[in-house]
């Protein structure tokens, strides 16, 4: 029982019990009332009674009041919110499918939770005596990774289902979740933005969850998902990265070549062809606002692959030299739109190929930005700051910075919308930092912004000036502290263009010219 250490972390957490101590078997279960209630639930409504919106919400009531809940917990308006959804918005022919099929689905799998569970650890604890075939000898058992502490969660589909169904019923305990750093995981505030003025992208991103719960109840997936969380050491002793995290004059003196950069002016960074790893515009706290009103990159992301979701539930909020890694989550859902325009457009089918542990090779990396610095941005310290957490996400953990099968990196506007950042200083940044980690290529989508028009060609002209690390991180803190005084007022690249040497000069006549410049 390697995992029991595992287990009793995050049990405060989980809705279930467990008597499980020294012994050798794992021992997790629903209490009675909650079994009772499920199997009413799970034999569909002409037995349970649950055909409505009211209804399902009374019966969340009383679970939530089985596990010793204070009612006071949901969110003002949750009550009205499942009720407008599954009343009003669903359609009679929708609701009847939801109540008759999908709902008794769902109690089912929740009465397959302490089991999943069981299963998980016994699997884990093969896996962290290197029993299992095909897996490295680590520890991947469900625990709460906590800031500073590198490690890796593998789940399987269906224990992932088998959870959001608790964050649907909202089953999951809020005592303690802010202390650690936690945000919430129950769909209560979700549905409470329902009431008592309808939202529009509400509405469809619950659809695309009753989606998942539909696709999931008639067809469980089988594969695995895993949750990595990335820590680059403030000190390289003890570290077994071999590296720890760096200052700017690590950056100013490195010799490693750029990496190709291409650039998509129209496309979407989850619908990327080539083996990439695909970033998540983060918050700080994985998710954002997935669970309420936030409805840009990273909540749209987490809200077509719902299995991203449960990261919440153990990923307490990144530091600064902190990122976390996703493999494997299915995408289940299509959309249009943005923000308050999002809108649910029907199924999708994921035909991700998987890898050898089962995972599909859709690779997601979550990195989150310094929030609205202004002018500050531009400062060394927070070059510093963004840059290392790039490199943190993009540097591969597992190969010692060897990086297999070129895995590059898709990309865009990251940190460049709520959170205010220069679009053209975000760009160069990730660009040295996948550089850094011997990423082969990074792939950039413009989203169409208006300051990248010229990204293509100031790319393509560094690129075949043959520019190391060093060079470009030299000529972008230049710039920066241009800015930061007050000697420019100009965008990096309407700055850098006119010191871009002629071409028939030399490399080095080129490289010697502008450093001579811009002093």
């Amino acid at each position: 029982m390697e995992n029991l250490d595992s287990l009793n972390s995050i049990l405060p957490f989980l809705p279930v019990v467990s008597s499980s101590s020294s012994s050798s078997s794992y021992d997790i279960s629903w209490p009675n009332q909650i079994i009772e209630a499920l199997e009413s639930l799970s034999e569909g409504p002409d037995h349970s009674g649950v055909d409505s919106g009211e209804f399902l919400f009374h019966t969340i009531s009383n679970l939530r009041k089985y596990l010793d809940y204070p009612s006071s917990e949901l969110s003002h308006g949750t009550e009205e919110g499942y009720t407008v959804f599954f009343n009003e918005l669903m359609s009679p022919v929708e609701s009847r499918k939801w109540f008759g099929e999908t709902v008794p689905a769902l109690a089912t799998l929740l009465l397959k939770l302490p089991s999943l569970l069981e299963d998980h650890y016994r699997d884990a604890d093969e896996i962290h005596r290197g029993e299992k075939v095909g897996y490295p000898k680590i520890r991947t058992g469900l625990r709460m990774l906590s800031p500073q502490e590198s490690g890796k969660v593998f789940l399987s589909q269906e224990l992932i289902g088998a959870l959001l169904a608790c964050s649907f019923f909202c089953l999951f305990p809020t005592v303690d979740r802010r202390a650690k750093l936690l945000r919430r995981i129950n769909f209560d505030f979700l549905f409470a933005n329902l009431h008592p003025s309808y939202k529009q992208h509400i509405e469809h991103k619950i659809r695309c969850l009753v989606h998942y719960f539909e696709r999931i109840s008639e067809c469980m997936p089988i594969n695995c998902v895993s949750f990595d969380r990335k820590v680059i050491p403030m000190a390289v002793e003890g570290s077994s990265l071999g590296v720890s995290y760096p200052e700017a004059e690590f950056w100013s003196k490195s010799t490693t070549s750029l990496c190709q950069f291409e650039v998509f002016l129209s496309g979407l960074i989850e619908e990327q062809t080539r083996e990439a790893l695909e970033v998540d515009f983060a918050n700080k706290f994985i998710g954002g606002g997935v669970m309420g009103r936030g409805c840009v990159q990273e909540e749209i992301r987490f809200i077509i692959d719902p299995e991203l979701i449960i990261g919440i539930l153990f990923l307490p909020c990144m530091d600064a030299n902190e990122a976390i890694e996703i493999v494997g989550a299915e995408r289940f859902s299509n959309y249009t739109g943005y923000g308050n325009a999002f809108l649910f457009s029907g199924e999708y089918s994921d035909n991700k190929l998987t890898d050898f542990m089962g995972r599909r090779k859709t690779r997601i990396i979550a990195i989150d930005a310094a929030p609205r610095l202004g002018i500050k941005q531009f400062r060394l310290e927070n070059l510093v700051r963004e840059v290392n957490k790039a490199w943190c996400g993009f540097f591969d953990h597992d190969e010692h910075g060897h990086v297999k099968d070129d895995i590059g990196i898709a990309t865009g506007n990251w940190g460049c919308g709520a959170f205010a950042g220069d679009p053209e200083l975000k760009a160069m940044l990730q660009w040295l930092a996948a550089s850094q980690a011997l990423r082969p290529f990074i792939s950039y989508y413009t989203f169409g912004h208006e300051a990248l028009q010229n990204l293509e060609l100031v790319s393509c002209l560094i690129q075949s000036y043959g520019w190391t690390v060093g060079d470009l991180w030299d000529i972008l803190a230049e710039y920066s502290s241009q800015r930061v005084n007050g000697k420019t007022r100009l965008g990096f690249f309407s700055w850098l263009l006119p010191s871009l040497a002629p071409p028939h000069m030399t490399k080095k006549e080129k490289w010697k010219k502008k450093k001579k410049e811009k002093r």
